[in-house]
């Protein structure tokens, strides 16, 4: 036992040991369940996060003697189901995370427990299609198909198909396919001179995401629209694949790794010729800062692609600190409701979106940060989906406050996800649109 309770000290990730086949033994893996889950028990800190600590102290106080030890651990599946991987507890609210002696990484333990179970095939058809971002979008860029998907996706009748033979939630709100992808539209950048400044690299490496490659290209215009007011010179990652976040919250690591090895090489040339790498979704960068720099601590490229990687906004405010950031905004923003993601919260960076939103003159903005219960494919899940909105209905009250003219997240899909709420509480109407499109407004672009 430890005799320090809790901690002061920053926050430490030990490496992903998912090489190691003891990674994968179940008894070994339960057993560590059934320690974390005891210490969370006495802890009970993290209860209003998401589903998985409400599900945990439920199973323990329905036993006899409200020990963990009385669970059966076949009752361990409904704990991890629950689980996001947001980042949140260990980031922000559990005091026994490393370096620790008790060395608590819930979010770990929770991937392990989804990585044992895809090795053991005991995932749906339903998960192993919905990650499969890049060979979904492959439909983007087809005008003719994008059209049809999109207005069958649309129709009651199609909804219901997809609830009763995906479990796609009928009511869930889905992205459509773009009619071009993101490469597609966006213009070679001029030919700026690159002015390097004391913390900012002078060129960007525009990482587009599968998101804004294949549903909303229009996000990444926006983003090179403020390069090229700026006088950035930027390039586009040719043919990238997924970042691998959508495998990883499924538990497939090797799938991880094998677009790893496809984005790598090409990222680590570009940080290695100078290049700020810009990702507009703020869960593919935190793959990059994070995660694959975890699963692979030994791959010197990756960590130089960790190094490179910036937030958008992290790299714009940067950019005016050094000076070199134009400030003539022409067009006011009025009141913005902004929703600070999970996974921008976790990358330690502060909240610079809002901080640049506030640089706007008549521009005032209400930070909300708390989860909008989204998290990707998972509030989708007919299962999940009236937790996902339960969860985001705090977020969907915040973000109403004296009612904005603009709700924004850098996380679209939540985004989306905080208008459905809004609605459906009945609360007044907002636009909704994503910060670098609010900035390109406020620029006249």
């Amino acid at each position: 036992m430890s005799t320090r309770e809790g901690s002061l000290e920053a926050p430490t990730r030990h490496p992903l040991d998912w090489k190691n086949p003891e990674f994968y033994d179940r008894e070994n893996l339960e057993a560590e369940m059934e320690r974390v889950f005891d210490l969370c028990h006495g802890c009970r800190r993290c209860l209003s996060l998401c589903g998985s600590f409400p599900t945990l102290f439920d199973l323990i106080d329905a036993t006899e003697d409200g020990e963990v030890e009385q669970v059966q651990k076949a009752d361990y599946q409904a704990v991890v189901d629950q689980c996001y991987l947001c980042d949140v507890c260990y980031m922000t609210k559990c005091p026994y995370v490393p370096p620790h002696p008790w060395n608590l990484d819930f979010p770990h333990m929770m991937l392990r427990a989804k990585a044992v179970a895809f090795k053991e095939d005991k995932t749906t058809f339903r998960d192993k299609l919905l990650s499969s971002t890049d060979k979904l979008g492959h439909f983007a860029g087809i005008p003719i198909v994008t059209q049809a998907v999109n207005a069958v996706n649309q129709t009651g009748v199609a909804r219901l198909v997809m609830e009763g033979a995906l479990g796609v939630d009928k009511k869930a709100w889905i992205p459509e396919y773009a009619p071009k992808t993101f490469p597609q539209l966006a213009e070679k950048s001029t030919a700026f001179p690159v002015k390097d400044g004391n913390k900012t690299p002078g060129k960007v490496a525009i990482y587009a995401t599968c998101y804004v490659n294949y549903n909303e290209p229009g996000i990444g215009q926006d983003l090179i629209k403020i390069l090229q007011h700026n006088q950035i010179p930027y390039e586009l990652v040719d043919k990238e694949a997924c970042c691998g976040m959508p495998k990883l919250e499924l538990g497939d690591l090797e799938s991880v790794e094998e677009n790893k090895n496809k984005n790598i090489p090409k990222l680590a040339k570009l940080a290695k010729e100078g290049y700020a790498i810009l990702t507009p979704i703020p869960s593919c960068t935190l793959m990059f800062k994070q995660e694959l720099p975890l699963m692979f601590p030994d791959d010197a490229d990756v960590q130089l692609v960790k190094q490179a990687m910036w937030d958008p906004f992290e790299y714009l405010v940067a950019r005016n600190s050094d000076g070199l950031l134009k400030t003539d905004y022409k067009t006011e923003l009025g009141h913005v409701s902004y929703h600070v993601a999970c996974h921008s919260r976790v990358q330690n960076v502060g909240q610079k979106t809002a901080e640049a939103l506030k640089m706007i003159p008549g521009t005032e903005v209400n930070v909300v940060e708390r989860c909008s219960g989204h998290s990707g494919t998972w509030g989708v899940k007919k299962e999940f989906h009236a937790m996902a909105m339960k969860i985001g209905k705090p977020v969907f009250k915040g973000m109403a406050e004296n009612e904005p003219d603009y709700i924004s997240s850098d996380c679209q899909l939540a985004g989306h996800h905080i208008a459905q709420g809004m609605e459906e509480l009945g609360l007044p109407k907002s636009a909704m649109a994503h910060p670098l499109t609010l900035m390109a407004k406020a620029y006249g672009l």
